[in-house]
């Protein structure tokens, strides 16, 4: 399989001659070989590991996205991804930063939420004064 991994912003990384997949879906891990059907999963923050037959296994810290595999090209789309380090430090990165900017954002999102109420009901008793 062709393995291309898409941040928002650039190409994490591109392999060829993937022999196997291991995601992290809402509805548990997920195989994925090469001759597989084609699909779509949505992935959510945790550990993708996936094997070339020069490089052997890799494991990536992804966040959530989306895998969309047709044919022999498997295109994943996350928020973000970081490699390159030990198992155990991945898991830290999901835990630490991946989760840690989901609550972040809940946060955000309800302060919005609370400027916009505000906004509306000023605007609204300004027009009827």
């Amino acid at each position: 399989m062709n393995l291309r991994i898409l941040l928002p912003f650039r190409v994490f990384t591109e392999k060829t001659d993937v022999v196997r997949m291991v995601i992290d879906t809402p509805e548990g891990l997920f195989g994925i070989l090469p001759h597989r059907l084609d699909c779509v999963f949505c992935l959510v923050p945790g550990i993708m590991v996936y094997q070339t037959e020069v490089e052997g296994e890799a494991y990536l810290a992804v966040n959530e996205g989306f895998l969309i595999k047709t044919g022999p090209t498997v295109l994943v789309s996350v928020r973000n991804a970081v490699g390159g380090m030990p198992l155990d430090g991945l898991r830290e990165a999901v835990d630490k930063e991946f989760l840690k900017l989901d609550e972040q954002e809940k946060n955000m999102r309800l302060v919005l939420t609370k400027l916009e109420g505000g906004f509306i009901r000023r605007f609204m008793e300004f027009h009827h004064e």
